[in-house]
């Protein structure tokens, strides 16, 4: 079994790939910006870090989009951070267009003061460690409802179908941070940054068989 890393040059690539080796079980493991290798893989895992507009500008210049998009189609399919946010179909970050594979789009947190349970003020970007609670997926298996994984964003997505939804979390408002249809499952934390409970999303992505 090959495992992609998508590489247009804005993911923590390298913490992800380490990641995955970990878990990997003797799969194959290649960080790529290449599209025929992110074709041939068979399973694909989309990371990303930065601005929006750069992580777009990127992926068209090096000729990726098509072969993300496919494996989007009909591939296990996992995305994280701005792997998640880039499958919408439009982003406040830049006022551009996403990828569209799911309908709905990606806001900025408030402008407006945000509170937190202990009563002071949240900064943005939300950076750290947030609750995470489940809607029923295949991804969560061993991990309880309601674990930490680790944030660092400043936008969110919103999607038009909640039955996309398949993880929420809370940083002044609620948020979604999971989503899943078919062979797709994308997050807004970093889970090759989240301990075991990361480690054990990664593992079952591994094992996946939509």
């Amino acid at each position: 079994m090959t495992i992609a890393v998508v590489d247009y040059g804005m993911g923590n690539l390298r913490s992800v790939s380490q990641a995955l080796e970990h878990v990997a079980g003797g799969g194959e493991v290649v960080v790529s910006a290449d599209p025929a290798v992110v074709a041939a893989a068979e399973r694909v895992v989309f990371p990303g870090q930065g601005a929006m507009p750069d992580c777009m500008r990127e992926l068209d210049s090096r000729g990726l989009r098509p072969a993300v998009l496919a494996a989007a189609r009909d591939k296990p399919f996992l995305g994280i951070c701005i792997g998640l946010q880039m499958l919408f179909e439009h982003s406040d970050e830049g006022d551009l267009a996403g990828l569209g594979v799911f309908a709905g789009d990606v806001r900025r947190f408030p402008e407006a003061p945000m509170i937190g349970l202990d009563g002071r003020r949240l900064k943005v970007p939300h950076m750290g460690w947030n609750r995470v609670r489940q809607k029923p997926h295949v991804l969560w298996a061993g991990i309880a409802d309601g674990a930490r994984f680790y944030f660092v964003h400043s936008y969110c997505v919103h999607p038009a179908d909640p039955s996309l939804v398949t993880g929420t979390a809370e940083y002044g408002i609620p948020f979604t941070c999971a989503v899943g249809r078919d062979n797709i499952f994308a997050v807004q934390f970093h889970p090759e940054k989240s301990a075991q409970d990361g480690l054990q999303l990664l593992k079952n992505f591994v094992a996946w068989q939509p």
